[in-house]
């Protein structure tokens, strides 16, 4: 997409500063400092009113802002009859990828309680774990491909491969499957990862 910006300042400085001094030139990659963290596209964790997740998700759809909501396809059964439907991995939390320059218009939102935060500031959450959120989703539980690494439950493994590649977390068995156990730490949940045996190593 093209576009065309105009900055009323450049112009007023190329006319009254043709050679700016070393302080202009300090002040100058200070600002294109400050400039480049506003700007900068970083991923929040924030707490709604209950059961209002798909409703937050819609406003800040319309609003233009970058929105993550992870759903589990569950089947409920009732008496009568069964349905799948879609229920929020986490309840009352969503996910926002904004700079700083939205995080009112996220905050302001209909239905959004608070962003999560630690010693009263929000709380980033690395795309890693966003991805990881992703892979557990689509996980379909394939088989682990044989290998002659020996791994048992409890060690810290490392994935070395894959869009999951650096995370570290901890391998437990679940129902004779061994796991991959990773911590979202802005939610204090776990997930529950397969990751082939041949795309870890143990963290020494």
């Amino acid at each position: 997409m093209n576009s065309i910006s105009h900055n009323p300042n450049s112009q007023s400085q190329s006319n009254n500063s043709k050679t700016p001094n070393s302080n202009s030139k300090t002040q100058h990659s200070k600002l294109n400092t400050q400039n480049s963290t506003l700007n900068t596209q970083i991923w929040y964790a924030i707490y709604t009113s209950p059961r209002a997740e798909k409703k937050v998700y819609a406003e800040l759809v319309n609003k233009g802002i970058t929105v993550y909501l992870p759903l589990l396809r569950t089947l409920k059964r009732w008496s009568d009859r069964k349905k799948w439907v879609e229920e929020p991995l986490f309840r009352s939390y969503i996910f926002v990828n904004i700079n700083q320059g939205r995080y009112f218009d996220v905050l302001n939102t209909p239905g959004v309680v608070r962003y999560i935060t630690f010693e009263g500031k929000a709380v980033p959450v690395p795309e890693k774990q966003i991805e990881a959120i992703r892979y557990y989703l689509n996980d379909s539980s394939p088989e682990i491909i044989p290998s002659e690494i020996s791994l048992v439950p409890g060690q810290e493994v490392e994935i070395i491969r894959g869009p999951l590649q650096g995370l570290i977390g901890s391998l437990v068995d679940i129902q004779g499957r061994q796991k991959v156990r990773i911590l979202i730490d802005a939610l204090g949940q776990y997930l529950h990862l397969t990751v082939s045996i041949n795309d870890l190593r143990i963290c020494r």
